[in-house]
């Protein structure tokens, strides 16, 4: 069996990103041979750009050609937020595998789309059928629950259990801070969480956007809280599991666009937790700052687009100092968050004949947690994941329906 056939499309600055990644992880004797071996893109100068920096020469205009005669293994989606439901669905169809970038989809009714058609024979429908206009998310039967249900919508994620696998890039879940944050965690070595505090608080002009496809709720599902604290808040998840109730406040505060530039939230937890969430890029002074007080440590971390060990900080609880600093720093250490870190884990997977991450049940919890702020917001109340089932306004579209 020769390397992972690896194909991306879209070749814009997160192409990029991830064709980089993918380097590092196979020069690096990643865990299974890969090759980046197509791309796709409609702007021509920047396929030829692509291809020419990263020595790909299958280079494709439409994503049926790359699909049908590329014939890859695994597809990157790089695109713009709307995109992504049509694209990943057509790859899922022609039975293949797709890791899409943030945000998976631009809402629930969309996620829980690309969750059903998981494990579906391929080759059933062309992917060449699927185009941005030609099915509408409403089309997608997801069954009785959808990504808002956490315990439960994500157990529809697929009609089978093989593949064609459909998963999402939250990135930060896999650098060893994370990682050992999370094992600790569950070994119950920091004790019961209590507080959390989650602040994504970056900076962008209006000249960013300016971009058509930015701040709309139409092409990009929302403002920062859909598209820049949406990591943060994973990475908040992945530790806390479950929410059972978020109060929010969503305003547009100095940015001439749509969708809010500043979002609050208050995150109440199965497990008793409660949680501040800031997503804000209003910012000057840029940071992202999560903070987790357990009943036995303080464990923080403070940095901007990626971490690596030195930025993770931990102080124990009274009476609790010699178990928790021994703990901590005999944990896995040494790997920096970023694309590579999680690549590696979806080639082993992939490899192994394993779903990859972050699957539906992970990424679809984040998911709905970002509809939940929205929906509270525009209500005015609090809001529980049940309230976002199919059916109801906040699963459809992120803002609801409402006007802008």
């Amino acid at each position: 069996m020769g390397p992972l056939r690896v194909a991306i499309v879209g070749a814009g600055n997160i192409a990029r990103v991830h064709a980089k990644a993918l380097a590092a992880v196979t020069e690096a004797g990643g865990p299974v041979p890969a090759a980046l071996v197509a791309v796709t893109d409609v702007d021509d100068s920047q396929l030829r750009s692509f291809g020419a920096e990263f020595g790909v020469r299958e280079t494709y205009r439409h994503l049926t050609d790359l699909l049908n005669q590329g014939r890859p293994d695994l597809v990157h989606l790089c695109t713009p937020p709307a995109t992504h439901y049509p694209l990943a669905l057509g790859c899922l169809r022609a039975g293949v595998s797709v890791l899409v970038e943030k945000p998976p989809t631009i809402s629930l009714r969309e996620f829980d789309g690309l969750a059903a058609a998981q494990g579906t024979a391929a080759g059933t429908q062309g992917a060449g059928t699927q185009g941005a206009g030609t099915q509408g998310a409403g089309t997608q039967g997801a069954g009785a629950q959808g990504a808002a249900a956490q315990g439960t919508a994500t157990g529809v994620q697929a009609a089978g259990e093989g593949p064609p696998w459909f998963a999402a890039v939250f990135q930060h879940r896999f650098g060893s801070g994370q990682r050992r944050l999370k094992a600790l965690a569950a070994a119950g070595v920091l004790g019961r969480p209590l507080v959390a505090i989650c602040h994504t608080t970056w900076f962008r002009d209006q000249a960013y956007f300016d971009v058509p496809w930015r701040g709309r709720w139409d092409t990009e599902g929302g403002g920062p809280t859909m598209g820049h604290g949406i990591h943060q808040m994973d990475m908040l998840l992945d530790v806390l599991g479950d929410w059972t109730e978020v109060s929010a406040v969503a305003r547009t505060q100095a940015r001439t666009m749509p969708t809010e530039d500043v979002s609050l939230a208050h995150v109440t937890f199965a497990n008793g937790a409660v949680a501040s969430v800031v997503n804000s890029v209003l910012s000057p002074r840029e940071e992202t700052y999560l903070r987790f007080d357990f009943e036995r440590a303080t464990v923080e971390v403070t940095h901007l687009y990626g971490y690596g060990d030195d930025d993770w900080r931990v102080t124990p609880a009274p009476g609790c100092h010699d178990e928790v600093l021994k703990a901590w720093r005999h944990a896995e250490h040494g790997t920096r968050s970023g694309h590579a870190a999680q690549f590696a884990h979806v080639l082993a997977a992939l490899g192994a004949g394993r779903r990859p991450p972050v699957g539906p049940a992970e990424a679809g919890r984040t998911m709905a947690l970002v509809a939940g702020i929205y929906a509270s917001a525009f209500t005015g109340r609090p809001v529980t994941p049940e309230q976002l089932a199919p059916g109801t306004p906040f699963y459809a579209r992120m803002n609801g329906g409402n006007p802008a």
